[in-house]
Formats: C-alpha cells, structure tokens, sequence
C-alpha cells in the first residue's frame, strides 16, 4: 500500500505493521520533538497513538460532528 502524504517520505516503502511500530515522527509533520512530548503521555509509537483513548475519543467525535452536517 502506498501511504503517499500520511507518512514521512523515509516510510513510504513501509508496511501498514512497520509504520504503527515507528515513532510518531513517522507521520508527515511529526518530528521528534512531538515524539518526546507524547511519550511523556506514554505514546511511543503510531500505533500508541491510535490507541490512546483521548485520540479515540476525539476520532469519534468529529465522525459524528459530520453527522450532523
């Protein structure tokens, strides 16, 4: 799969498995200063991050904010 603008360039090439195992900075416009300002959270990887509760929480809320459009 390609990942094209959702991920840095250096993890185009790498799995969906490979880039939830990366630090956060993997994500296009994450570096590593957000990458200790969130392990300070306890999110040390993308896939902390789609884990962690409060993202969770907020994904959903968005979903149904466009529910309501």
């Amino acid at each position: 799969m390609k990942f094209g603008k959702l991920v840095d360039k250096a993890w185009e090439e790498k799995t969906a498995a490979e880039v939830l195992k990366a630090p956060p900075s993997a994500l296009e416009g994450l570096t590593e200063k957000h990458d200790e300002a969130l392990a300070a959270l306890g999110i040390k990887s993308v896939g902390d991050l789609a884990k962690w509760k409060y993202f969770q929480r907020a994904s959903a809320l968005a979903a149904l904010a466009d529910l309501d459009k």
